[in-house]
């Protein structure tokens, strides 16, 4: 049976196309072509003025609707993956938070059990943000747990997550980090870079290891400096890295958002949200990890008033560039789904629209609100 989509137009990595129809195969993608096949059976959806972009990938996110990763619970990912796909999310990478050794491997086994049973958004790795991080710019990480980067201790959790974890964060001036990212990177895990106080040179050395992202852009690390360029000065000079950009508008301002775009280009940027439980959910109190949280006019605050996490949902970030003129939509639509796939090595298996591969895909409106969400080829969510 092959059913054809047809739309206005269709986000493809080479450009966009259209209008035209888009074939659906068994659940996977199938050829495009600009007009209907003479012999064809199956049905044609019809999504007259609507766009075609690859499903969201969400590669930094802590929580949604009331459930926390580090939780521990297996439903709770279950109900987080379903309910992401109200996000336009199709695949994400259930985030971590600086913990005890013991309860991040409980964590990651517990990912690992329950990665072939959700039935939303797909599990497709595990991030691990922390805990080799550094005191000066903790964020909402424990700093009790904080410690230099151990590759018997790493080896544990990765072996307790049956390989699934495909990235982890560190603060690049503690010890021993040249010898664990490149051991790591060797093995197919990206390091990321964050939560640190390092100078422009310790940063330069930890890519030259092998780190190949910045965590959540401008947040979390020293900034720019005309002495000492810091992590934000190594973000914006380094070459082949990609960065992390929360742009919920409270996070990053938007001058700054179109300071580290026009940059290093937005191939390099991969928007995230670092969403917390409280995504999808009304203003209230909630916890992140082992800390109480404030959810009041947009962000998520700890007690003492700095941010924690966010509540931003993925297709709003999509949207927000282009509202705010940083982006095209194909650009906008590129740092939502191929870059993250991308810069997490998982863009094998998500991030674009390609012949064989599962149709995870999203309906947008010319004005970038979402309008519905396909999984496997079939309609799992249409907005309201």
């Amino acid at each position: 049976m092959k059913d054809y989509i047809y739309a206005d137009k269709f986000f493809f990595t080479s450009g966009t196309k259209g209008p035209g129809y888009l074939e659906l195969v068994d659940g996977l993608f199938g050829e495009y072509s600009a007009e209907l096949p003479e012999k064809f059976s199956g049905e044609v959806i019809d999504y007259t003025g609507k766009w075609i972009a690859p499903g969201l990938v969400d590669t930094h996110i802590h929580g949604y609707a009331n459930h926390d990763v580090m939780d521990n619970d297996a439903d709770g990912l279950k109900i987080m993956s379903e309910k992401l796909l109200s996000c336009g999310v199709t695949s994400f990478l259930p985030t971590t938070l600086t913990s005890s050794q013991e309860r991040l491997k409980e964590v990651a086994a517990t990912i690992a059990s329950v990665k072939a049973d959700v039935t939303g958004a797909k599990i497709q790795g595990i991030y691990f943000e922390g805990p080799f991080f550094t005191e000066e710019h903790k964020g909402a990480q424990n700093p009790s747990y904080f410690g230099d980067p151990d590759l018997d201790v790493f080896h544990d959790w990765q072996k307790a997550a049956e390989g699934l974890i495909k990235k982890i964060a560190l603060a690049p001036e503690r010890q021993g980090v040249k010898e664990f990212v490149k051991t790591v990177t060797d093995e197919g895990v990206v390091v990321s870079l964050g939560h640190s106080d390092a100078t422009l040179t310790q940063a330069q050395a930890a890519v030259e290891a092998g780190a190949s992202v910045f965590v959540h852009a401008y947040n979390g690390m020293r900034g720019l400096n005309h002495r000492e360029p810091g992590m934000v000065g190594a973000l914006l000079t380094l070459q082949h890295v990609y960065s992390e950009l929360i742009c919920d508008g409270h996070h990053v301002h938007p001058k700054a958002c179109e300071l580290l775009i026009d940059k290093v280009g937005a191939d390099h940027i991969a928007l995230i949200t670092d969403c917390m439980m409280a995504g999808g959910m009304p203003d209230g109190n909630y916890q992140l990890g082992e800390f109480p949280v404030v959810v009041k006019d947009g962000t998520a605050r700890l007690s003492e008033g700095n941010l924690a996490g966010s509540i931003l949902k993925l297709k709003e970030a999509i949207k927000n560039v282009v509202a705010w003129g940083l982006a095209t939509p194909e650009e906008a639509i590129m740092m939502g789904s191929l870059v993250p796939a991308m810069s997490c090595k998982i863009d094998d298996v998500c991030g674009s629209i390609k012949k064989g591969r599962a149709a995870d895909f999203i309906v947008l409106t010319p004005q970038m609100d979402l309008y519905a969400t396909y999984l496997d080829g079939s309609k799992r969510y249409t907005a309201q």
